[in-house]
C-alpha cells in the first residue's frame, strides 16, 4: 500500500486498466446465495489486492447480472445519497446508472484492508448522452460475509466536469 504522504494520481493513469481477471470463471460464478465468491476472507495483501482487481474487472463489464452476483441476497449499500437494500435492487440500480454514464470505464486502488472489510481508493469516467465527460472520484468501504460475498457498501463519490482529451482510464 501506499503511505499517504506519497501517494499521486499518476496510478490511475496507467494502460493497466482492468481485465487482468477477466474469464468466465471469474465473471460467472454460481447464481445459488450460497455460493462462495473467491478470494474469501480472512484476507490477506495478496487476496485483498485480487478481490480489489476482480471487483475493477467486473464493474468494467457493465454487466448489472454479472456485478450483482458478488453481492449477498441482503446486501445492504450506501451510494451517494441513494440508500439500496438487496441484490435486485442493486441490478435495477445498476442498469440504470449505466444508461446515464456512458462510456464507463472504472480503476480501483485497494487502500487498506483487515479480516473481512476492504477499503478502496476509485475514479471512473464517463460521459452523459450530451457528450459531456465527468471523472468521478471515491472511497467504497466494503464487509464481506463467510462466503466472498459483499453484505455492505458504503461508497462516496464526488464528480467533476472533463474534456474528452483530459480522459485518463481507457
Amino acid at each position: 500500500m501506499i503511505p499517504f504522504d506519497q501517494f499521486n494520481d499518476a496510478q490511475f493513469s496507467s494502460d493497466e486498466c482492468g481485465d487482468t481477471m477477466w474469464n468466465e470463471a471469474n465473471l460467472n460464478p454460481e447464481s445459488d446465495q450460497n455460493s462462495q465468491r473467491l478470494p474469501l476472507p480472512p484476507f490477506t495483501y495478496e487476496t485483498a489486492l485480487l478481490k480489489v482487481q476482480l471487483a475493477e474487472d467486473l464493474w468494467n463489464s457493465k454487466n448489472p447480472e454479472l456485478v450483482s452476483l458478488a453481492y449477498s441476497q441482503d446486501t445492504k449499500w450506501r451510494n451517494r445519497s441513494e440508500f439500496i437494500s438487496g441484490r435486485e435492487k442493486v441490478k435495477q440500480f445498476l442498469t440504470q446508472k449505466w444508461k446515464k454514464e456512458l462510456g464507463y470505464r472504472l480503476k480501483k486502488e485497494l487502500w487498506n484492508f483487515s479480516e473481512n472489510r476492504i477499503a478502496v481508493r476509485f475514479e471512473y469516467e464517463s460521459h452523459n448522452e450530451k457528450g459531456q465527460w465527468f471523472r468521478s472520484y471515491g472511497i467504497e468501504l466494503w464487509e464481506f460475509n463467510e462466503n466472498g460475498l459483499m453484505v455492505n457498501r458504503i461508497a462516496s463519490i464526488n464528480d467533476a466536469p472533463i474534456d474528452e482529451n483530459e480522459r485518463r482510464i481507457f
